[in-house]
């Protein structure tokens, strides 16, 4: 049985805001992974495990709560964080399980309860990456989407020309 599904949602974000959204490095907060990083042979700065976001709660398109409600209807979430990624060139983000510290302790849940949504905002460009348990997604379209629940490895790299944007969500079903 797979750990994670794709789907897909009707693009309607044409408007291209996210794309001028207040976007900050975000530092890597596994301490354990960037060890295990380091004695894999990944050499490049800290800096450089990680894409730019804007985090839910700070200004965000006028349609994001469109995403919100499509997540609580069809997905049957709830407490939704939406965070816009931007992965610049050069950013290599190894092999990884989140571990949503932050949310569970916000919304008292398990990290066994935490469901995530990678969704792509644009056509895949060349040089963008993104595998999940092992399985490599690439070729995906604006409104492709990856879905897993709890701890599921995944990783992402641009060593492409363009910027590559994402939307991060994170929500449980009550």
């Amino acid at each position: 049985m797979n750990k994670w599904k794709m789907g897909y949602i009707e693009p309607f974000w044409y408007d291209e805001q996210y794309k001028d959204l207040n976007y900050r490095k975000e530092p890597f907060n596994n301490d354990e992974d960037l060890k295990k990083w380091r004695e894999q042979g990944y050499t490049q700065s800290v800096e450089l495990f990680t894409g730019m976001m804007c985090k839910h709660g700070e200004n965000q398109p006028s349609w994001t709560n469109k995403i919100i409600k499509w997540l609580e209807k069809d997905f049957n979430w709830s407490d939704i964080g939406v965070n816009y990624y931007r992965m610049e060139t050069g950013v290599i983000l190894p092999p990884h399980k989140d571990m949503y510290v932050q949310y569970s302790d916000m919304f008292n849940c398990t990290l066994d309860e935490i469901e995530r949504v990678l969704l792509f905002m644009e056509d895949w460009k060349g040089g963008h990456y993104f595998e999940v348990d092992g399985t490599p997604i690439m070729s995906y379209k604006a409104g492709d989407y990856a879905y897993w629940k709890g701890k599921v490895e995944h990783s992402a790299a641009n060593i492409g020309k363009d910027y590559r944007y994402t939307l991060q969500l994170t929500g449980h079903v009550k």
